[in-house]
């Protein structure tokens, strides 16, 4: 193996083990902070800490493109962060977030069809519809599923759909805009909404001279400088260096490394779950998989959508 295909593997696997702890950190998170107090000081701390880059990219950008692209944090980052967030505060496990988190592929093409009117090729479409059999299957056969936690699930359902309509928004109106542009200005424009959050939320009269308080909020920060600004970075760094099919090869990482941290912490993993991720992985692939003629350099949409929480 070179040199350059190491440093891409090498890449790959700190993308995936940094979007997979994602959501063991949520759930660290949650014993001394409420669902939204986690999620704004995860977007604020990632907005922080790309605020310099966001500064000299603002220099490449049209102005008339500010708007969308803070639709483009809103709907890619800012709710389904909140989402998560609210999610797993509800003891939603961490292992099952990160199953229902590879569906977000699927999500792309059905809002494509849907919004869009994009043309899809019947594979994508069958991708689409095993990557729900999987997905009903594991509802099916969730253990200790109630009318409670089917709607905090659901939570994380609604939260891909948000990225596939984030993705189609991306890839129709500004696909001009280098993608790295579009995630460092939007989550910096994202520290604004997050502090009036975090104000409103109280954050600020926790008290942080308790250690386990102080444990749960450098965990949050964590979260948001690298499962949301360091990984973003590393993200289309690999797509430049390896293509984005090599890239989107995330998508089948990150739900494992969520599901042995979910193990670890003595979560339920049942061999039922592990068949059903199978499933969905498999319309994730019908969905990714590219056409022979496809030689595009630049980030396509389905390159996108493996960008993952």
């Amino acid at each position: 193996m070179t040199r350059y295909r190491l440093i891409n593997w090498i890449l790959f696997l700190l993308l995936s083990l940094i979007w997979g702890s994602s959501f063991i950190l949520m759930k660290n998170s949650k014993e001394q902070l409420s669902g939204p107090q986690i999620a704004a000081l995860r977007i604020f701390s990632a907005g922080v800490a790309l605020l310099p880059f966001s500064i000299v990219h603002l220099r490449k950008v049209s102005w008339r493109n500010i708007p969308m692209i803070i639709v483009a944090g809103v709907t890619g980052n800012l709710l389904p962060a909140f989402l998560y967030a609210m999610a797993i505060a509800k003891n939603i496990d961490s292992s099952l977030a990160s199953i229902l988190n590879s569906l977000t592929p699927i999500f792309v093409v059905i809002i494509a069809i849907a919004i869009f009117r994009d043309k899809i090729r019947t594979q994508k479409i069958i991708g689409v519809l095993v990557g729900f059999v999987g997905l009903a299957l594991l509802f099916v056969f969730w253990k200790g599923i109630n009318f409670e936690h089917f709607k905090y699930a659901s939570f994380i359902l609604l939260a891909t759909v948000l990225y596939g309509i984030n993705i189609n928004l991306v890839a129709h109106f500004l696909k001009a805009i280098n993608p790295l542009h579009v995630a460092t200005i939007s989550l910096a424009f994202m520290t604004i909404p997050t502090s009036i959050i975090l104000w409103q939320q109280d954050f600020f009269r926790l008290p942080f001279s308790d250690s386990a308080v102080q444990r749960a909020i450098i965990d949050a920060i964590v979260l948001g400088i690298a499962g949301s600004a360091i990984a973003t970075a590393i993200f289309y760094m690999l797509i430049k260096r390896a293509g984005g099919l090599f890239a989107s090869l995330v998508t089948y990482g990150v739900p494992f490394v969520g599901i042995f941290w979910g193990i670890l912490d003595n979560e339920p993993v049942t061999v039922i779950e592990i068949g059903c991720l199978g499933i969905i992985l498999l319309g994730v692939y019908l969905v990714n998989r590219p056409e022979k003629k496809e030689n595009d350099p630049k980030v396509s949409k389905m390159e996108l959508a493996n960008k993952t929480i």
